[in-house]
């Protein structure tokens, strides 16, 4: 593991890593916050928060020139990075599964779903290679499936995050079953449900066919009552991804002519 922090990867060293609730283990790790210590990677998962993307991987690209890497950030943009600091193959790809860290070496795994993953075009990624990886994590215990094309998964969760974490930034309340309800004109849901739809006709002017639902997948997570990343950062005083969901709706909207003034405003007042 690479961190960007060294107290972390020393906690990481003495510690090891420890997963609790929908799975529970105890594992140990190689950790570094040093760059020249990682050895010559064949796959790769960047999983830091996509303000972080350029700062955590630049460092260590090179590393997987010869492998592969996994871009599990949200919103879109994280591939791009990720491609102009390796000569290594990059895959697409957007995650569902959602945890509550707990300390730099224990995470609570709450919802249980997939990662979606597919060749990032411009590195010709190989679909094989997609599926290979993509079988790796699931022998670990998760769920990840390959697809041809996995656009259509990456914008399912960006307009369920961009809605989700705006909501959520701005009001101060976990996902919680407030976001699924509609029932009230003043229910909570029903301004999620508009930014979803604003979101879908985007993607539709895109040519983007969906993979699931945005608002069905907002109900399942409403089940939770966890606190989305966005909240917290609002909570720490920290700048948040809003650009990478909302701001890259928005803009997204603009280059296809469409109007979707909802994620342009939350963008501009957060």
């Amino acid at each position: 593991m690479f961190t960007r922090r060294p107290e972390h990867a020393r906690a990481l060293n003495e510690h090891g890593l420890q997963v609790s609730g929908t799975h529970e283990l105890q594992a140990r790790v190689r950790a570094t916050s040093v760059a020249a210590e990682l050895p010559e990677c064949d796959f790769g998962i960047v999983a830091t928060k996509a303000l972080q993307t350029e700062e955590a991987f630049a460092p260590v690209g090179g590393q997987f020139d010869r492998g592969a890497v996994l871009s599990a950030q949200n919103g879109l943009g994280g591939e791009e990075i990720l491609a102009k600091h390796t000569k290594g193959y990059v895959i697409r790809g957007t995650t569902f599964m959602s945890g509550t860290k707990h300390s730099d070496t224990h995470v609570q795994y709450e919802l249980d779903t997939p990662t979606w993953m597919g060749p990032f075009e411009p590195t010709n990624t190989p679909f094989v290679l997609v599926a290979e990886l993509a079988g790796l994590i699931a022998a670990s215990g998760l769920r990840a499936v390959a697809l041809e094309d996995a656009k259509p998964a990456q914008w399912s969760k960006l307009l369920f995050n961009s809605a989700v974490n705006g909501v959520s930034a701005l009001t101060g309340l976990p996902h919680s079953p407030h976001f699924a309800e509609r029932n009230e004109f003043s229910s909570l849901g029903r301004l999620l449900f508009d930014l979803v739809e604003e979101g879908k006709r985007v993607a539709a002017a895109l040519g983007i066919t969906l993979q699931d639902d945005p608002w069905e997948m907002n109900k399942v997570g409403a089940r939770t009552n966890h606190p989305p990343s966005m909240l917290r950062d609002v909570q720490r005083e920290q700048a948040t991804e809003v650009e990478f969901l909302a701001g890259a709706v928005a803009r997204e909207a603009a280059r296809a002519g469409v109007p979707a003034p909802d994620q342009g405003q939350r963008s501009v007042v957060e």
